[in-house]
């Protein structure tokens, strides 16, 4: 009898010992680097893989005294393939990724790694490296890798798959550079300063954006102090300057950091060549509580090359006009009674050197005073670019009736994005100038400009030649009856105007001397009233513009009257100018005559003067008033 059942127990103890072998059996172990020649400033990437670990494993990176490791990460694959009608079979990747650098040049080696499990042990090859000095070029993102065998090679149906880690290997700053643009300093890899530039060549006046970062792997307390760079030939504006530190995360060379922003400024290149950013520097404090340590940092400096503006442009544009800009004109009304001002606003929008870009001076007719402009900055930084407005204010004041026109205004600009030289204009406008209430128009309008200058200096409310014509007296003579000295009212009529002037000298005599003393007495008593109405103003120069001013006018006029003995309140600038100089008044007090007139209208209208504007215009008044006979 044969027996059977020995062969069959045979082969299923030998299919109980394949099963239970251990997992390690098929364990596969390499390591590769994504190029094999690097500089001293670069960082390279060293990848070591376990393909089917077994649970105990443990990896021994490689630790060379040439090389540097900076940073180091794990992540973990795994696979299912089905086989016919056999069992799913599951195989799993280890995969480590070092961050590496060389201390020095030559020809370097990697030595291999290490793993242990299951008391056997197994090592990769070493790797041999090119280090020259400086920077190489090329990083993770960008460099020829090195072919690294597939791990699922051996799976049926996956020969040739992708490798699942190769979306981690690049990452990209918000601003579109890559990581690797950004240099790890030597010694500082946990804590440094970084200074950026949006831009490394522009045109002069152009903005460039600097920001200042922090790039931490250690927890930071606080930034005690912090230098910005010397900016030569720069003018600078703050864009973003945070009160507290907020981070966000980013990779540099596959190296995760913790970034903060100290600083971000607009700089404004005002001469070609190549400037310089000098570094920034700052005191940091990492840690928490007591447990703090404080380290000083310093970081890059960066140079910008600086083109000049393209010929072309218009003669004598300053720097500062390089952006994009857009001129307007806003009039506060376009008719206006003689005598009430009109509010002109010369109005620049755009983005650039908002400070320091200049709008064009408001021309207006000679029937238009216009007063000198204030001007206000409004500054909106907008997308890390300076924007914002600037505006001129004119005061104008209309000297006469008709219809005149502001001319329209051109504003040239050099725009960077399209590398041409542009022109803003404004569009004419047209005030009326009507009479005053109570008041009457003067003359028609002028036909030209000369005529209209002529027009505005001529004397007003004076009669024309042949505005009056001498009285005639036609009368009848009759040869008396008597003579003349025969009647009896010859001897009176005849003494009678001889006793008049006789008295008429002696009364003018006595009123000589007493008008005399009289006339000192009215000029001390008008001093006297002048310097109360100006004591009242005094009290009121802290106060309303309008008060102020009007009652230092009222005291100038009130003294004029007395002095000139007519009343000058109805008359303009020039005709009181005229009667002045009739009356023998010099040209130095009519010139200070005018000018405070003219001070008070301003100040009335304009906008606040200033304290040293009002003591002046005191001190100018009473000079007016005093020693009037000196």
């Amino acid at each position: 009898m044969r027996r059977t059942g020995s062969g069959h127990a045979a082969l299923a103890a030998l299919a109980l010992l394949l099963v239970s072998m251990p997992a390690w059996a098929d364990i596969e172990f390499y390591q590769a680097v994504d190029r094999s020649e690097v500089g001293t400033e670069d960082v390279f990437q060293l990848t070591v893989v376990v393909v089917d670990p077994p649970d105990n494993a443990r990896v021994q990176f490689p630790a060379p005294e040439d090389f540097e490791v900076l940073s180091s990460s794990q992540s973990t694959q795994s696979s299912i393939a089905m086989t016919g009608n056999g069992p799913p079979v599951i195989q799993t990747v280890r995969k480590h990724v070092l961050m590496m650098r060389a201390n020095r040049t030559g020809n370097l080696t990697i030595p291999p790694a290490v793993l242990t499990a299951g008391g056997r042990t197994w090592r990769t090859e070493s790797i041999k490296m090119t280090v020259r000095k400086g920077h190489v070029g090329g990083g993770p993102a960008q460099a020829q890798r090195q072919r690294m065998p597939d791990p699922f090679r051996n799976f049926p149906g996956f020969g040739g798959m992708q490798d699942p880690f190769a979306d981690e290997e690049e990452e990209e700053e918000p601003n579109g550079r890559m990581q690797e643009d950004i240099r790890i300093p030597r010694g500082d890899s946990d804590l440094f300063l970084r200074a950026t530039i949006d831009k490394k060549q522009v045109y002069v006046g152009e903005q460039v954006t600097l920001s200042l970062y922090i790039y931490s792997r250690v927890d930071l307390s606080s930034v005690d102090a912090v230098t910005m760079p010397k900016l030569d030939g720069f003018w600078s504006e703050d864009v973003e300057s945070p009160t507290q530190l907020s981070g966000e995360q980013r990779v540099v060379n596959g190296i995760p950091y913790r970034t903060y922003l100290l600083r971000r400024r607009a700089l404004f290149p005002v001469k070609s060549g190549t400037l310089a950013v000098t570094p920034a520097e700052a005191d940091i404090t990492t840690g928490f509580l007591f447990a703090g340590h404080r380290v000083h940092r310093v970081s890059n400096g960066l140079e910008v090359e600086v083109k000049p503006l393209p010929p072309g442009g218009p003669k004598g544009m300053p720097s500062a006009h390089v952006g994009d800009w857009k001129l307007s004109l806003d009039v506060s009304q376009t008719r206006v009674e003689l005598g009430q001002p009109v509010t002109v606003r010369v109005v620049l929008d755009g983005s650039g050197n908002v400070k320091n870009v200049t709008p064009p001076r408001l021309e207006a007719p000679a029937a238009f005073k216009v007063y000198d402009p204030t001007t206000t900055d409004k500054v909106t930084p907008n997308k890390w670019k300076i924007q914002g407005r600037r505006v001129q204010e004119y005061l104008v004041m209309p000297q006469r009736t008709g219809t005149f026109t502001l001319p329209a205004l051109e504003f040239p600009y050099f725009d960077p994005k399209t590398g041409r030289y542009e022109v803003s204009r404004t569009d004419p406008v047209e005030i009326t100038v009507e009479p005053g209430a109570g008041g009457v128009a003067s003359s028609g309008p002028a036909t030209s400009p000369s005529q209209m200058a002529d027009a505005a200096s001529e004397q007003k409310n004076v009669l024309t030649t042949g505005g009056l014509r001498p009285l005639r007296y036609q009368a009848r003579f009759e040869e008396p009856a008597a003579a003349v000295w025969q009647r009896p009212f010859f001897v009176p009529a005849v003494l009678t105007p001889v006793g008049l002037m006789v008295a008429l000298g002696l009364a003018g005599l006595v009123r000589g001397r007493l008008s005399n003393q009289d006339e000192g007495s009215r000029n001390r008593q008008r001093a006297k009233a002048a310097r109360k109405r100006l004591a009242e103003a005094e009290k009121l120069r802290g106060g309303s513009s309008s008060a102020f001013y009007g009652e230092v006018e009222k005291a100038v006029l009130n003294f004029l009257e007395a002095r000139l003995h007519a009343p000058v309140g109805g008359l303009t600038r020039d005709a009181l100018e005229a009667k002045l100089a009739e009356a023998g008044v010099d040209a130095a007090r009519r010139q200070r005559v005018r000018f405070v007139l003219e001070a008070c209208d301003a100040g009335r209208f304009a906008p606040g003067a200033e304290p040293a504007a009002r003591e002046r215009i005191l001190d100018d008044a009473a000079a007016v008033m005093e020693g009037w006979d000196k």
